[in-house]
């Protein structure tokens, strides 16, 4: 009989301390069934997602010309005032290459990961690989209290495109009240203060986790193949909430743009479209000031989940189910109601956008210095398609992305935008991606 069991190992592995670090259901616990700043530091880059579910209509979203100076057609109008920080990419797919279209899943995760999935749907999925913002966040969020955010705007903290692999999610945060106190409540460190004084309690909780590293060998050999990799990825967790408390020990570099937000009251979550818009902007205007405040570099935020489910006040149905059951226009030439949500998105995202660009740092603005990636999961919802699937990239990383431009990928695969971002944001990456996916084409066009 194996010496571990929850208890010891809990008692054992955390010495009895209190720390927010949920230890996995192991299988054999289980029976047999189951530029510069004032500082001199450089500016920060940072990278963001932004989804939106349910696609667009091809006509009346992706411009007709392209380079620079695109034209806007209606649904994509909004971004009008940033187009010269906007980048739209036209006829890049989702190449399936025999595998299954698991709808409204496929799509995303063949952009955010590199790979076409083999398991998936409406309501989630696995991932082959893990997604874009989890190697950025490998990569710049190491020098931040956290090395990404993760939020939803429907009160649902399972809506996340944010994957280790597997089906690991990385769970969303919805209430801005619970944001702002996880971001600025009694552990947050005001960088442009001038006296700083270590948190002894913070000192206690890092050495605690320290002691659970100690273990890890001993455990690791008592472990199935499954349990292992269950193991790493707890591990990992651990070894980022030991690098979290380690930032909260040292005095923060001043950050010019950071100024101390007042926590927003309560409010109403969910997926009626005015209160998921209204946590959207709630959510939006705590992450800015999170990002300018280097509290993190790297986010995701889910305006819905894939399968839309936000609504209007009063109408029982969805989004998603308007844009299978709602006739096409014959004088319009697409469906009005369910046309409604995705203009409505393009304004959300471009309201998003335009907070970041509202933020000064150096001779730019916080948008200038990051680049944010938003994509949906089809083309044209209706019919679950996912080529041509619709990407934006908003900022220019510092001045390292030539913005402002429409490029076609004339069927080539949506990873070549992944792998473009990441060779942009300075990882050592020539090639990205699996299967019919995987590319070593980066886009020349964006790259400065």
């Amino acid at each position: 009989m194996s010496k571990w069991s929850r208890r010891s190992l809990l008692q054992g592995m955390l010495r009895g301390a209190s720390v927010a670090v949920a230890l996995p259901l192991f299988d054999m616990l289980l029976d047999g069934n189951g530029e510069a700043l004032a500082s001199g530091a450089p500016i920060p880059t940072r990278f963001g997602t932004w989804f939106w579910g349910c696609g667009v209509n091809t006509a009346r979203w992706f411009p007709s010309k392209l380079g620079k100076d695109y034209d806007l057609k209606p649904e994509l109008s909004p971004i009008g005032d940033l187009r010269s920080k906007v980048s739209v990419f036209s006829n890049f797919n989702c190449v399936l290459d025999g595998k299954p279209n698991l709808v409204h899943w496929s799509g995303v995760m063949a952009t955010m990961s590199g790979a076409a999935p083999l398991t998936g749907g409406v309501t989630g999925g696995t991932s082959l690989l893990p997604t874009l913002d989890c190697l950025i966040s490998d990569h710049i969020g190491g020098n931040t209290r956290f090395r990404s955010l993760e939020l939803a705007c429907t009160g649902q903290s399972n809506v996340s495109y944010s994957m280790r692999a597997g089906s690991t999610v990385n769970p969303s945060e919805v209430d801005p009240v619970q944001l702002y106190r996880r971001m600025f409540g009694a552990e947050f460190r005001d960088p442009n203060k001038a006296e700083f004084t270590p948190d002894p309690e913070v000192m206690l909780r890092q050495s605690v986790l320290s002691s659970v590293k100690d273990e890890r060998e001993d455990l690791m050999r008592s472990l199935g193949a499954a349990d292992r990799q269950r193991a790493d990825q707890y591990f990992t967790s651990v070894r980022q909430v030991e690098q979290q408390l380690g930032k909260l020990l040292e005095k923060p570099e001043p950050a010019q743009a950071c100024v101390l937000p007042t926590e927003p009251g309560k409010r109403e979550l969910g997926p009626t479209w005015d209160v998921a818009t209204r946590t959207h902007d709630l959510l939006g205007q705590l992450l800015v000031m999170a990002l300018a405040c280097n509290q993190t570099r790297v986010f995701n935020m889910a305006l819905s989940n894939a399968g839309s489910n936000l609504r209007k006040p009063g109408d029982p149905v969805a989004f998603h189910e308007l844009t299978h059951e709602e006739p096409v226009d014959e004088k319009l030439g697409y469906q009005p109601k369910a046309t409604f949500f995705i203009e409505r998105s393009m304004e959300t995202l471009a309201s998003m956008l335009k907070m970041m660009d509202g933020v000064k740092e150096g001779a730019g603005t916080l948008l200038d210095n990051s680049l944010v990636l938003a994509t949906s999961e089809s083309n044209f919802a209706k019919i679950h398609s996912v080529d041509n699937l619709p990407i934006l990239v908003a900022g220019s990383a510092g001045g390292r992305w030539k913005q402002g431009q429409h490029i076609s990928g004339n069927g080539d695969p949506s990873s070549r935008v992944g792998l473009t971002i990441q060779q942009v944001m300075g990882m050592p990456v020539t090639e990205w991606g699996d299967g019919a996916m995987k590319t070593s084409k980066p886009i020349s066009e964006v790259m400065a």
